[in-house]
């Protein structure tokens, strides 16, 4: 499945990526849902904390009012998430991970995962397109839009996510 260019695609919806057992997977099941997206890792200080906020969201928000999380196992930052995605799945199992994690990707440089560039560009960071670190969350609307973008240093559960439900 060919991905568009992430500088003309109108929405997340275009996109197809690989959950983290290798299944091909089109964005567009997400239409309609309000959705996290967040490039995560298991040996990161922000990993405890970011973890268990997600869930909380998950738990809150998912089945009343269809958040969507969808993970993206990243090791570009100081090697914190070096583990195969069998060894991610025992990791995510052990913190009760319930929302969407999918393969492993390269959120920067020339082989980032393409939907990575189209966040980037669609919301681009203070010092520029690119992702400084762990856990950088970007919420995208129930149309597809991205429509904000946080730090790694914000809390999940900071993020005013009922304006978009």
């Amino acid at each position: 499945m060919a991905n568009p260019d992430p500088k003309t695609a109108q929405s997340i919806y275009e996109f197809n990526v690989k959950d983290i057992n290798g299944d091909d997977v089109s964005l567009e099941k997400y239409k309609g849902h309000v959705c996290i997206i967040v490039n995560v890792a298991s040996q990161c200080g922000l990993t405890k904390g970011n973890y268990e906020q997600l869930n909380e969201l998950y738990e809150k928000y998912g089945e009343n009012q269809g958040l969507r999380i969808l993970a993206f196992p990243c090791n570009q930052f100081g090697h914190q998430e070096p583990g195969s995605n069998e060894e991610i799945c025992q990791f995510i199992s052990k913190k009760n991970v319930k929302f969407d994690m999918f393969e492993k990707v390269n959120v920067n440089g020339n082989d980032a995962h393409p939907l990575w560039k189209y966040l980037k560009h669609k919301q681009g960071g203070t010092l520029g397109e690119f992702i400084k670190w762990n856990f950088t969350k970007f919420i995208v609307d129930k149309n597809g839009q991205v429509v904000e973008r946080h730090g790694p240093n914000t809390d999940p559960k900071t993020i005013k996510l009922e304006k978009y439900f």
